[in-house]
């Protein structure tokens, strides 16, 4: 038998015309692609040009109603609040990105860890996630904010480090299930070496897994993010964020109920977004549903 046949890696489901059509028949994939093309539309855009600077403050025209003016209205401070909302939005991408980021690249390469050594390697790995689960990123931010100070350097540091075990364990599961498979056991025939094996054949094997999880964990950094920032603990001011927005707004709730409503439908349509969008690319991207379709 050739060597290379033999362990060749089965092939993923790929961007090709075939795919693309799958995808735009995929309600669930293309409500949450819109979504969120439009959060990363909001965000680029706030780079280059809001309606008014989100940083001024013009007292005489604070909480007033929607206008020509100002689309959304203005804040307690006279602040245009569709500027602060597309600034808010460009934030929440930072902190998630990075957050995601830091919590993948760790999480990954433990979980890939765990799986190629097995033993005791395994089983420390799996011990120190759990017990890092057991320190969320809202309370992984109040400690360090207690000894740090608030910020949203910190606050990215809790997502990531809450993010970590997340993807270790996924990545660790999804790797022992690949691991036992027939190409596997024949590159290890042919002499190949565990990290070889790792990322010639695991990790490609592993990619949609794991690309779904980014995609949800991003959802909840988002959240995260707004929950820490309502708290005070997050983005700090001048720079705007959603969730501080909605703090702002708690005590003007029957003076100008709109304030909490904008930050929150931003919320809630990223996440959605986020959400719609794995559970299309977790059926797109799964072989075997691929086959069924």
């Amino acid at each position: 038998m050739n060597q290379s046949a033999a362990t060749s890696t089965p092939p993923a489901p790929a961007l090709t015309a075939g795919w693309l059509r799958r995808a735009l028949r995929h309600r669930s994939f293309v409500a949450g692609a819109v979504l969120v093309l439009l959060l990363l539309a909001a965000a680029a855009l706030s780079l280059v040009w809001t309606p008014w600077s989100p940083y001024d403050m013009d007292l005489p025209a604070k909480l007033q109603r929607p206008s020509s003016q100002h689309w959304l209205g203005t804040d307690a401070f006279g602040r245009d609040v569709a500027s602060l909302l597309l600034v808010g939005a460009r934030n929440s991408l930072l902190v998630g990105v990075i957050a995601v980021g830091i919590g993948m690249g760790l999480g990954v390469a433990l979980g890939l860890l765990a799986a190629a050594r097995r033993g005791w390697v395994e089983e420390a790995i799996m011990r120190l996630a759990d017990f890092t689960f057991a320190f969320p990123a809202i309370l992984s931010a109040i400690m360090m904010t207690a000894v740090f100070g608030a910020g949203t350097i910190n606050s990215i540091i809790a997502i990531g480090i809450f993010n970590i075990p997340t993807f270790a364990r996924v990545t660790r599961a999804s790797a022992n299930a690949v691991g036992s498979r027939d190409f596997i056991l024949a590159a290890r025939a042919c002499g190949k070496g565990s990290v070889r094996i790792t990322l010639e054949h695991v990790l490609p094997n592993i990619a949609s897994v794991l690309i779904v999880q980014a995609t949800v964990q991003f959802a909840i950094a988002i959240l995260a993010e707004a929950a820490l920032s309502y708290l005070g603990l997050g983005t700090q001011p001048p720079q705007p964020s959603w969730g501080r927005m909605l703090s702002d707004a708690q005590t003007l709730m029957f003076q100008a109920p709109l304030l909490a409503v904008w930050p929150g439908v931003a919320i809630a349509l990223a996440v959605l977004g986020l959400n719609l969008l794995g559970d299309g690319l977790r059926d797109l991207l799964d072989p075997r549903l691929t086959r069924q379709r």
